[in-house]
């Protein structure tokens, strides 16, 4: 796994967590937009070695994908890397906590889509989540109405920030969580590996 020193001064990173199986562009999309609307310095690409809420069937060896997502960035300011199995960690609120530990200096902000918010209440002390670190939520098609009248966007209400202040998220004191829209992206690697096997 490559060096995830920040190097110094108060860095802005994001972090895009899950199975990436197989990383794709909507990936890329969602990793470029944030850099540029969140004004952040880098994206780290947090490749699971198992999600606790997916079945391990058809999941892809952890090297494979890790090999597979950093064939795909090019792109300097994205870094792949594999750092919760170094961590010990299982699930999200472990991993930002840990990574916040591990790196003091840094303003992290955790980066999820619509359909992630819609059922986050499903993830392990998923409030701790909110409480721990900055999230920045982007809408995907069919998920934006349910994600934001969901139980997590409404016992976090008073947290939500407005679109004009997405650039100063990552200095925000927790909780604090924006919405952005974006361009239709199609991809989604659940389609992908139906492709691959011929079921579309």
């Amino acid at each position: 796994m490559p060096s995830l020193n920040p190097g110094r001064g108060a860095r802005r990173v994001g972090l895009l967590g899950g199975s990436f199986n197989p990383a794709h562009e909507g990936h890329l999309e969602i990793s470029r937009q944030a850099l540029e609307q969140l004004r952040l310095d880098e994206v780290w690409w947090l490749v699971s070695p198992q999600n606790p809420l997916k079945t391990a069937a058809g999941m892809a060896p952890l090297e494979a994908r890790l090999d597979a997502a950093r064939a795909l960035v090019g792109d300097g300011r994205i870094r792949v890397t594999g750092i919760e199995r170094e961590l010990g960690t299982r699930y999200t609120k472990d991993t930002v906590f840990a990574l916040k530990r591990r790196f003091p200096g840094v303003r992290f902000v955790w980066i999820m889509g619509a359909d992630n918010l819609a059922e986050v209440c499903r993830w392990k002390g998923w409030p701790g989540i909110f409480r721990t670190v900055a999230i920045a939520v982007f809408a995907r098609p069919s998920y934006s109405f349910r994600a934001l009248s969901g139980r997590a966007a409404r016992r976090f209400r008073a947290a939500r920030q407005g679109v004009a202040r997405a650039g100063r998220l990552a200095d925000m004191r927790p909780p604090a969580w924006v919405f952005l829209s974006r361009p239709r992206n199609p991809a989604s690697a659940t389609r992908i590996r139906a492709r691959r096997q011929g079921a579309i």
